[in-house]
């Protein structure tokens, strides 16, 4: 038990110094896990393989949907191991929007009238240094994502003018929009515990699906020797959904809805 320098007097260890010194000293891989999964990887000069280096036209947001990344992944509050070869994140839908919520939308620098800009509200909550246990805010509104009128009206705007926000938009007015909330909490360096709430802010019901969403990155299509990784539905489960994977990095792990 350290003394306090300040008073001398003697200070209870918590549970997270414990579980910081057994990282350090690699006996659990508390932060094998975490908060790893990028917000935005599409546009970034990682992914760029254009003729010129311009990697936000190169990439932009609407093309992140239906191209496969090389070098690193995206999601909305999630999670992955250390070295992004599983990922979790959560995918929304309300009904209005022509695609999924997939990934956090911005400006690239070309569009916004202050440059690069992310046009979203999301927050983050709590966070311990180990990540045994993380809290995600995500506010999705239940019209339409208005992606063609963000990028319309702050291309239009010179650089002497305020940036145009999601809030502008109205999309939040009576507000007419979810809390989904994302919580993560950590047995151990392995068994973890995910939580996802979601709140209707709104004067009336509305629809909403959410889309838990598990993946591998692109590891096996790039010349690299690695075996594409595995998901099969275990059967015999009684109330939920057991799902195996077998990746050629980490070996069988197994995730229970």
């Amino acid at each position: 038990m350290p003394a306090d320098p300040t008073s001398g007097k003697s200070v209870q260890n918590t549970a997270e110094d414990d579980r910081l010194k057994s990282a350090t000293e690699r006996e659990v891989h508390w932060k094998r896990w975490g908060p790893y999964l990028s917000e935005r990887q599409w546009g970034t000069v990682r992914e760029d393989y254009s003729a010129n280096g311009d990697a936000w036209n190169y990439f932009p947001h609407d093309m992140a949907r239906s191209r496969a990344y090389r070098w690193g992944e995206d999601g909305i509050g999630g999670i992955c191991d250390r070295h992004q070869h599983i990922c979790f994140a959560l995918a929304m839908w309300n009904e209005k929007d022509p695609i999924l919520k997939e990934r956090l939308f911005g400006l690239t620098n070309k569009e916004g009238n202050h440059g690069e800009d992310v046009k979203e509200y999301y927050y983050y909550l709590d966070a311990t240094p180990t990540s045994s246990y993380l809290k995600y805010l995500y506010k999705y509104p239940q019209a339409e994502f208005p992606y063609d009128h963000l990028v319309d009206e702050n291309r239009s705007r010179n650089r002497l003018q305020p940036e145009y926000e999601l809030i502008d938009t109205g999309v939040f007015n009576e507000n007419r929009y979810f809390d989904i909330f994302i919580e993560y909490a950590k047995v151990n360096g392995e068994d973890i515990l995910i939580k996802i709430t979601a709140c209707n802010r709104g004067p009336e019901a509305a629809p909403l699906h959410l889309l838990p969403t598990l993946w591998f990155r692109n590891r096996w299509d790039w010349g690299d020797e690695y075996e594409r990784p595995q998901v099969v539905q275990v059967d015999g489960v009684d109330g939920g959904v057991l799902l195996e994977m077998d990746e050629f990095h980490y070996g069988k792990r197994w995730m229970l809805c």
